[in-house]
């Protein structure tokens, strides 16, 4: 009785794995897996991670992504991703709006930085 709930098992993880736009599971090009490898080193992770715990956390993180994505096209300009878009989209989540306030500071901040120092070697 046991084996059959196994198969059965085995046998839905084999249509999940297959049936997405991705085409098979195994094939499909890892994007984010040197990045993501690191980021779980830094928070405690092996340094060395296994390579199923990286492919299942990236695609946690490509189906947010898409989420996101589809849902800031779907606001504001049609068929447009703009900032503000997703600056809307997280303003109830206080971690990930405070983060996303840091990081555009932090972008205006290095946009002025360059903009000085260009100005400053090849400035008039």
């Amino acid at each position: 009785m046991a084996e059959e709930e196994d198969e059965t098992v085995f046998d839905e993880d084999l249509d999940d794995g297959a049936g997405g736009t991705d085409g098979s599971h195994g094939k499909r090009k890892r994007l984010f897996s040197k990045e993501l490898r690191c980021m779980m080193y830094g928070f405690g992770d092996d340094q060395n991670p296994y390579t199923e715990s990286v492919d299942i956390l990236e695609d946690l993180v490509i189906e947010f992504v898409t989420e996101m994505t589809h849902k800031a096209m779907s606001i504001g300009r049609q068929g447009r991703v703009q900032v503000e878009d997703i600056v809307f989209l997280i303003r109830k989540d206080p971690r990930k709006f405070a983060r996303v306030k840091d990081l555009l500071t932090m972008n205006e901040e290095l946009k002025r930085a360059r903009k000085a120092f260009d100005e400053a070697n090849y400035g008039s």
